[in-house]
């Protein structure tokens, strides 16, 4: 075999490695290992991000085109501190209803993260959101409600969280949720 085509071959880095005997690996990143400008973020506004909500019915969770990620509707985390169920201008207060936007906004980040294989530095800015309030007939306040996932996506990621949005009120949504948000992000591939 003449020498160009052997370096080619098994490469000049194997080769070298394997001539003076240096044996160790590199272990590769995963998505526990990753750390980068985003997660320290996270970490400096004391946000921990819930595991991705696995789908509840026949959809997928999020979907890929181009360098365009689309993430299903996503609803609130619900707790006794921050109710996530219920009617805002009924049974939740606009303050509720900011809080629940804002752990939909958790959801949403952490399918985000688990479609970018763990490395949120490969969101470019987001695109859009679409906040639907189930709300009373009457409630006007809708936006105030989704600004809690919108200012949660500015204090991440700065100017390029802020996308084009919707926000907009109904009478119902799926298992008493009180928000389901859809989004829409650019990533790096």
């Amino acid at each position: 075999m003449k020498r160009r085509k052997f370096f080619n071959v098994i490469g000049l880095g194997a080769f070298l490695a394997t001539s003076l005997g240096i044996t160790k690996t590199v272990a590769a990143a995963t998505p526990d290992t990753v750390s980068g400008k985003i997660d320290r973020r996270l970490k400096e506004l004391g946000i921990s991000l819930p595991d991705a909500p696995n789908p509840m019915a026949a959809y997928t969770s999020f979907r890929i085109s181009g360098n365009h990620l689309y993430i299903a509707g996503q609803g609130p985390i619900h707790t006794a501190e921050n109710p996530g169920l219920g009617r805002v201008g009924d049974s939740l207060t606009t303050e509720q209803g900011y809080h629940a936007a804002r752990t939909t906004g958790l959801n949403i980040l952490a399918q985000l993260k688990k479609a970018c294989h763990g490395d949120l530095d490969r969101v470019v800015q987001c695109l859009q959101i679409q906040g639907v309030v189930k709300c009373t007939d009457d409630y006007k306040d809708s936006p105030k409600v989704i600004n809690g996932a919108s200012e949660l996506f500015r204090d991440v990621f700065g100017e390029k969280g802020l996308g084009a949005r919707a926000a907009l009120g109904t009478n119902a949504l799926p298992m008493d949720i009180a928000c389901e948000i859809i989004s829409i992000w650019e990533i790096r591939l």
